[in-house]
């Protein structure tokens, strides 16, 4: 359970300290989400009809914007975004773990180390879900064709969850990795097989953490699709809120349980000191 919640309670302990560093991410996350599309394909599949071009699908389900100039850059400022603020609350949230106290000295320079780091993992996460919504928008595109509505719906459900599955496996295989980066020093490449290896041990129990954040993730995006736009737009940016704060507050408190490294903000030994 500590694998799975245990980002939530630290979370919710340490709310001000940590959400602030969402907040400049989570509007452009929000901006990225391209309603106008979702809106119409979820309106026509509660409707009855399923059917849907390859761009419209990947306009629903792409974190990259398509559909404009303007999209692409709320895309691009979302991706510098996350990157810059998943460095900082990735060194103050080690840091609080490492001494159990807030404190704002030194994670300017733990910082500077990261950055690099943060840019390319959070990029390959990009790439990830990218190459998910390619390879779903595809396969639904295909199965389309059947002339079944029926059996459109339930292949299309198959299909979302088995290509969904194998993107979260190879998510979780580099989920530990920027942490393993910021707290051990290792080349890119060693930190991903060490890295890696801890990961094997809670890979099930990390699966089904992201699932239920992208289970949540389409249940509100769906159900806001319903809504005026601007509505939307804030309904999104509160969930890319938790979810930015949550997914980075994962990495480091899985990481920490799988190395086995005392977390000072829970046991408090600094007190006897």
């Amino acid at each position: 359970m500590r694998i799975v919640f245990g980002n939530w309670k630290y979370l919710f302990k340490n709310f001000w300290y940590v959400l602030v560093c969402g907040l400049a991410p989570s509007i452009f996350l929000a901006l990225s989400f391209d309603f106008t599309a979702i809106s119409e394909y979820v309106r026509m599949y509660f409707g009855g009809t399923s059917r849907a071009d390859f761009l419209d699908l990947l306009r629903v389900f792409g974190p990259i914007r398509i559909d404009s100039a303007l999209g692409a850059i709320y895309t691009v400022l979302a991706y510098i975004l996350t990157s810059l603020f998943s460095a900082l609350l990735l060194s103050l949230v080690e840091k609080h773990m490492r001494i159990g106290k807030r404190t704002l000295s030194g994670v300017d320079t733990e910082m500077k180390h990261l950055l690099l780091p943060s840019f390319m993992i959070v990029f390959l996460f990009f790439v990830l879900g990218e190459l998910w919504a390619v390879i779903l928008s595809a396969v639904a595109f295909a199965i389309f064709s059947i002339s079944s509505a029926v059996l459109v719906y339930l292949l299309t459900a198959v299909a979302f969850f088995l290509i969904s599955f194998l993107f979260l496996y190879v998510f979780e295989a580099f989920f530990l990795w920027l942490p393993c980066l910021q707290i051990t020093g290792f080349r890119p490449y060693h930190a991903f097989l060490y890295s890696y290896r801890l990961s094997i041990g809670v890979r099930w129990k990390l699966i089904a953490a992201h699932a239920l954040s992208l289970l949540v993730t389409f249940l509100v995006v769906g159900g806001a699709a319903f809504l005026p736009e601007i509505v939307a737009c804030s309904i999104a940016f509160v969930l890319c809120l938790f979810l930015f704060s949550s997914l980075f507050i994962r990495m480091e408190t899985v990481y920490f349980e799988t190395d086995k490294i005392d977390r000072e903000d829970v046991i408090k030994s600094y007190k006897d000191l």
